[in-house]
């Protein structure tokens, strides 16, 4: 066998793998959820997240916000656009930007998701107008 043939055998397998692990939107789905619930927790939670009527009444915030988590993973996928490579796909996910209360809107989160070789990485995020950041990989659980 040539070099240039089991180059290209290698090239075919690694293609083949990468396409069989591309992760689905059913994949996508518990991903998103796990960010979108840490994201709220973090807006939601924290000093200042919620208006002061809603502390009165919301007790036990992080515990409200976990108990929404499937919820959130359908709110992401119906606010996602998945762009299918074959190899690879790309997930733009676009929430928020309602006004809820005359001071109070919910914020506006953008997010570039890569799903590669059965994982997902967060390649941008954008929230109301802040610096883009980024974060780590994590596959599909």
């Amino acid at each position: 066998m040539s070099r240039s043939a089991l180059v290209l055998g290698v090239a075919a397998a690694a293609g083949l793998g990468l396409l069989a692990t591309n992760p689905s939107e059913q994949e996508f789905e518990p991903f998103a959820a796990d960010q979108l619930t840490r994201l709220v927790r973090e807006e939601l939670c924290s000093d200042g997240g919620l208006p002061m009527l809603a502390r009165l009444v919301v007790r036990d915030c992080p515990r409200l916000i976990q108990s929404q988590h499937n919820l959130f993973g359908k709110l992401a996928l119906a606010a996602t656009r998945r762009r299918n490579f074959g190899l690879f796909s790309l997930y733009r996910t676009d929430l928020g930007g309602q006004q809820l209360l005359s001071d109070w809107s919910i914020p506006r989160y953008t997010a570039l998701t890569l799903a590669v070789a059965g994982r997902f990485v967060i390649l941008r995020t954008d929230q109301s107008g802040s610096q883009p950041s980024t974060a780590q990989a994590q596959g599909p659980r």
